[in-house]
């Protein structure tokens, strides 16, 4: 097995010459036997053990078990203890998703404190099927069915080529210590029932079920990088940035709406599920303003096109002030001016300036959020008009309006800032003095 271990790691260009590799060792017989054969190997590595504190007693004596361990062997020895049903329940995620999170986060800060170049998780061949089926039940894309990967940012799994009885029979022969996790029996968990459940019944059927489900996912896994590359190709031609918004054209995308497989993985990375993709869908041939919100973004239809937008808490803004110089200091305007205008003059065009005569503005000056039921008199016009009417009219979407900021002066609205400013405020022949003010674009 020693020699398979050494193979794979170089047909696989997992590790390079001289790197330091950090195990996450459980105790359990699989991180146990990938430990000895590092040590065997020959590789400088450091061993990092997770405490859960899931099992009392139980995950105590694993920690001193492995602590034990890398003294007798003279390696370097890190360990953590986590209080895992308290993150759990404040992030609202099972307990497994927990130790997940909590683990990858502590493996890394721990890999970049003290040195080391990589990070070696024991998952093996087993794993990796049970991974497939967990994901096929679920429902998953192409990617979900290529298995767990060998290699990930700063993360290797060395075993994957070995089988769960190669491993208990390498250890066997070569007498490695190892502990019994008991909740690996508990058929509670899904992954403990595709073990002890469904495979078995699958091996009544096929008796070499696990060497053809392996087959299967390494043959999605290719599939799945051409795949993928084709999709990250078409994102870059369907997708243009406007500041942190994405924008696709729907009549670039219309070719590609009747396939489920390629919309599921052009949009995954915007956290669209199998499930919302049908959502998605109703979405793409629904009325303008009609939107999905997924785990991270936010995804709007306005008119031709799908807007795409992180999703981030709404601020709520109301800020007063006093002076020129507090309105200065405002992180929303680049620049306040007051300056003198006799004879001919010449309004700056741009949407981002404004000119007000000095006159018709009173301080304190109010910089909020617009909201429903404002309303001013747009440049030009005589007549008030629905803030809300405004915007729809100059066709902004729906994620500008969300962001759409008001200059309030003596309770009206002096200008939709970057827009339009209020008639009622504007410079007229009699106007001797200006409040130029300019907001950041």
């Amino acid at each position: 097995m020693l020699k398979e271990f050494k193979e794979y790691i170089e047909q696989n260009g997992l590790i390079r010459e001289n790197e330091k590799i950090l195990l996450a060792v459980s105790g359990g017989i699989d991180s146990m036997v990938m430990t000895d054969l590092f040590i065997r190997a020959g590789q400088e590595i450091g061993i990092a053990h997770c405490n859960f504190t899931l099992r009392g007693e139980e995950s105590q004596a694993d920690e001193e078990f492995v602590a034990k361990y890398a003294a007798d062997h003279n390696i370097g020895f890190f360990s953590v203890r986590f209080d895992t049903r308290a993150y759990a329940s404040e992030k609202g995620i099972s307990i497994q998703m927990a130790a997940r999170d909590l683990r990858y986060s502590w493996f890394e800060k721990t890999r970049e404190k003290q040195g080391f170049d990589l990070i070696a998780i024991a998952h093996n061949l087993n794993d990796n099927i049970e991974t497939f089926l967990i994901n096929l039940v679920r429902g998953t894309g192409i990617t979900g069915l290529s298995g767990i990967r060998k290699t990930r940012d700063r993360v290797i799994r060395p075993l994957l080529f070995a089988g769960r009885k190669s491993i208990e029979d390498y250890s066997k022969t070569n007498g490695i210590p190892y502990r019994e996790d008991s909740s690996n029996t508990d058929t509670g968990y899904v992954r403990n029932r595709i073990r002890h459940l469904v495979l078995p019944l699958l091996a009544e059927i096929n008796p070499s079920v696990e060497n053809a489900l392996n087959d299967t996912s390494k043959r999605l896994s290719e599939i799945n990088e051409v795949f993928t590359a084709f999709t990250a190709d078409l994102r870059k031609k369907l997708i243009r940035k406007d500041d942190s918004l994405l924008i696709i054209d729907l009549e670039k995308l219309e070719p590609f709406i009747s396939s489920n497989a390629v919309m599921f993985e052009l949009f995954r990375p915007f956290g669209i599920t199998s499930a919302l993709l049908c959502d998605l869908l109703n979405v793409i041939s629904g009325q303008t303003g009609s939107g999905i919100r997924t785990l991270s973004h936010r995804i709007i239809k306005n008119r031709n096109e799908l807007i795409i937008s992180e999703t981030t808490p709404k601020q709520s803004i109301t800020r007063q002030f006093n002076t020129i110089g507090e309105l200065s200091a405002c992180p929303f305007i680049s620049s306040v001016r007051e300056q003198n205008v006799s004879g001919s003059y010449s309004i700056p065009s741009s949407g981002n300036t404004a000119w007000f005569d000095r006159e018709k503005i009173t301080f304190p000056l109010t910089i909020r959020n617009w909201q429903h039921g404002d309303y001013f008199f747009p440049l030009g016009m005589q007549h008030r008009k629905k803030l809300s009417d405004f915007l729809t009219d100059i066709k902004e979407s729906l994620f500008t309006k969300e962001n759409t900021l008001v200059l309030v002066s003596g309770g009206e609205i002096a200008w939709v800032m970057g827009k339009r400013i209020d008639d009622r405020f504007k410079v007229t022949g009699k106007t001797r003095k200006v409040l130029e003010i300019t907001v950041k674009s």
